[in-house]
């Protein structure tokens, strides 16, 4: 019996160090989300890291059925963690992408108000900044590719992990699940709903269709493909 609740105690440790560390590495992007989501994601996450915690019985005493819940409610909680990182990383490449996006129509618009005001110095120079936004946008776009494929991933583990534990009898567990799944579906579809009238305000401002702007970054691209033997001088 000490034995067990020596491992037990272990355990714990374990597990409050990890969330410790992911608390940590989160506070930054929780920071961006509204103060009621991130209370009831940080209640979330507390109650998931208690259903992980093994039933306090005598290991001898444990029938199939409370190993197989006991079981399913830890791959419920590990099925938590990783939907709730994926979340967040989503949730920030989101944020970066509509701040590209603004940074992008904001100088583009201001290039438009004032092309007849400026010297074509001045242009260039603008047009060169232009280009670095765009190329911003495009690679902000990418990352919240990639993370929304993970997310997805992460929801359909959870769908996995929810049902598997509420047919092992692991109620709390099942609950909790559900709960964040619920939230982070809430969170991510806010966020969308933002990133998409961003993108609306993008193609009406026809900051990545301008001519100019495609041919000189083709042009741009094209430059960097050429062989450094044939930049050399005689």
């Amino acid at each position: 019996m000490a034995a067990y609740r020596r491992k037990l105690f272990a355990v714990g440790l374990s597990w409050a160090a990890l969330m410790s560390r992911s608390v940590c590495q989160s506070s930054r992007r929780l920071a961006v989300l509204p103060t009621l989501l991130r209370n009831n994601w940080k209640t979330l996450s507390v109650t998931g890291a208690l259903c992980a915690v093994p039933f306090i019985q005598k290991p001898e005493n444990l029938s199939h059925k409370d190993l197989v819940r006991r079981a399913s409610s830890l791959v419920t909680n590990s099925a938590n963690t990783y939907l709730s990182q994926t979340t967040l990383a989503l949730l920030d490449s989101i944020s970066g992408y509509n701040m590209a996006i603004d940074r992008l129509v904001s100088l583009h618009k201001h290039y438009v108000d004032s092309i007849n005001r400026i010297s074509s110095v001045d242009e260039d120079a603008i047009w060169q900044l232009i280009l670095r936004r765009r190329q911003e946008v495009i690679d902000r776009r990418k990352d919240y590719k990639r993370f929304e494929s993970c997310w997805m991933k992460a929801i359909d583990l959870s769908k996995l992990a929810t049902e598997a534990a509420f047919n092992a009898g692991a109620d709390q567990a099942s609950m909790t699940a559900e709960n964040s799944l619920q939230l982070a579906q809430s969170q991510v579809e806010e966020a969308q709903q933002l990133m998409l009238e961003a993108e609306r305000q993008l193609k009406n401002s026809k900051a990545e269709e301008s001519e100019r702007l495609q041919n000189a970054f083709s042009t741009a691209m094209e430059e960097e493909d050429v062989p450094d033997a044939y930049l050399r001088e005689d």
